[in-house]
């Protein structure tokens, strides 16, 4: 079995990235009699961030659309089409050339092509995000030429992704989004870890970690917590993520929340972060699946968490390994903290439950689950 992937590149340190290599490593590991290829456009000749195995070939069609990052907008929108035939001649040729079984897109450029391609492939599209985010503003927004656009690329987007053979959604909630298409198909993506060392909970410590932009709602987190902190005091909120911490510090300040939640920058020690907190905290206004989540519980934590479109409804088994609250409801998600806080025993067993029940998304479960549907998928071919 030949399976391609194609992403634009393997150079940073992104979620996409991460789960990509992380899957084709171990299919190509240990899948019998199996290939895997990934196939970029835009390495550069730069070292993937993550580790490739030595079993898994890397194609670059070196064809940078988006690189350099600082291009001007004018050239970049006249050079667009020249090197978008490029991109799509070079695909192209490669899977007619090289007799893959699977091709499995990341719903990028080639979306627009790929089902075309008559090189005998079987064509999976993979969808890390949630529907609430794709073209996020095509039906907001007083600019009628804006909504126009993006009215016409999600009608284009539903129109490609329904000749995939498969349209491959990470939660049942996602899933039941798209009630247009027949090709969907549910798969989780899998832990990247599941450590031996996993917290006791019973540092006065919480967690949260994700990127410091308005998705991840870490300004109502600290909204709640100022609750929190009011009632208990020697707790303190720790945040790991990258990117503009400004305007949380702005409310850190006006909160009176320093010394009591600090903005910690990513760190590859994230195991030992799960493991010196005793509860981790979601307050995300949107996800596609928020693997943070998963990982927090495979390290011993029970989560408090948004019920928000998409994932904490597909992980969470609320008021058992961890804690579901209304999306938005900031008082609620303090109450559900404090409640937590105020309940050692019931934190401690309900961060015990976590981390057994999280093992269902163990990669060996979601690799054979992928496996089953390769096969099903050739086998009907």
């Amino acid at each position: 079995m030949n399976i391609a992937y194609y992403l634009p590149s393997l150079s940073t340190p992104g979620g996409l990235e991460r789960i990509i290599t992380f899957k084709a490593n171990y299919f190509a590991e240990n899948l019998k009699d199996c290939t895997v290829t990934i196939i970029t456009s835009e390495q550069q000749n730069k070292p993937s961030f993550y580790k490739l195995s030595p079993l898994i070939k890397h194609i670059d069609l070196d064809v940078a659309f988006d690189l350099p990052l600082n291009q001007k907008f004018i050239p970049k929108i006249i050079k667009y089409p020249f090197k978008y035939y490029k991109f799509q001649k070079r695909l192209k040729e490669y899977l007619k050339k090289n007799n893959q079984d699977i091709f499995i897109t990341t719903l990028r450029r080639e979306i627009n092509f790929i089902t075309k391609i008559k090189d005998n492939s079987i064509k999976i599209g993979e969808f890390h995000v949630t529907r609430y985010s794709y073209h996020a503003n095509a039906n907001k927004g007083s600019n009628p030429l804006t909504f126009v656009l993006k009215k016409q690329l999600n009608n284009l987007f539903l129109r490609n992704i329904k000749r995939l053979d498969k349209f491959i959604l990470l939660t049942q909630e996602e899933a039941d989004l798209w009630p247009e298409l027949q090709n969907k198909y549910v798969i989780h993506n899998a832990l990247p870890f599941f450590p031996e060392k996993f917290s006791n909970c019973s540092q006065k410590v919480v967690i949260a970690v994700g990127r410091y932009t308005y998705q991840k709602g870490f300004d109502m987190l600290l909204e709640a917590w100022k609750s929190v902190s009011k009632k208990h005091p020697d707790w303190i909120l720790n945040i790991f993520g990258e990117g503009d911490k400004e305007s949380l510090e702005e409310q850190i300040q006006k909160n009176d929340l320093l010394n009591k939640c600090f903005l910690k920058n990513t760190t590859n020690q994230i195991i030992d972060e799960y493991c010196n907190s005793s509860i981790f905290v979601l307050s995300s206004r949107f996800e596609g699946l928020p693997m943070v989540l998963a990982e927090s519980m495979a390290c011993g934590l029970p989560p408090v968490a948004f019920q928000c479109p998409c994932g904490p409804k597909d992980i969470i088994h609320n008021n058992q390994d961890g804690i579901l609250v209304e999306n938005g409801n900031i008082s609620q998600l303090a109450e559900k903290l404090i409640f937590l806080i105020e309940n050692e025993n019931i934190r401690k067993k309900m961060g015990t439950t976590a981390r057994n029940n999280i093992q269902r998304l163990k990669i060996e479960n979601i690799a054979k689950q992928w496996n089953n549907l390769f096969q099903e998928l050739i086998k009907n071919k």
